[in-house]
């Protein structure tokens, strides 16, 4: 694997549906230095406290029976918002020139919604997409993984 090179200025954001840390590297290449920008943090209930309905009923048109629907994902939906509002602020800062490039840190799941409501800008100002939950880390434990020092 080739070593990650965080440029100085590079934003390093690290999320998943419910949390986002966005960081900054203050120092350069041979050595990050990760400051925290901005901190997102949104406490989604499950969907137990968000939907009060039971799943639906279909009935079908021919014989007497009867299926119950697939319950919906209050929850996930919620993460989805979130992620959303997420990439509209990324865009936003890359579009402002607050930031050029940034790397990308999620759980599988978080980047697929990220990458399928990317804009191409944000698209191409992507320099690495890392599959990992980092978020609840402190930063400099995610800084130390980022760069190789950790098992």
């Amino acid at each position: 694997m080739n070593k990650l090179k965080i440029a100085h200025g590079d934003w390093v954001v690290v999320c998943d549906g419910q949390k986002a840390l966005i960081l900054e590297n203050a120092g350069d290449e041979k050595f990050p230095n990760l400051k925290t920008k901005k901190v997102y943090d949104e406490k989604i209930p499950p969907t137990h406290e968000l939907g009060s309905d039971a799943p639906g009923r279909s009935i079908s048109s021919v014989g007497h029976g009867r299926s119950a629907m697939e319950q919906t994902d209050w929850h996930m939906q919620e993460e989805e918002r979130f992620l959303r509002r997420l990439v509209g602020e990324l865009d936003g800062a890359l579009n402002g020139g607050t930031t050029r490039s940034l790397i990308l840190v999620a759980p599988p799941r978080a980047l697929g919604i990220i990458r399928e409501v990317s804009s191409k800008n944000l698209k191409a100002a992507l320099k690495a997409e890392i599959d990992k939950d980092y978020v609840r880390m402190p930063v400099h434990e995610i800084e130390k993984h980022l760069v190789g020092k950790a098992a």
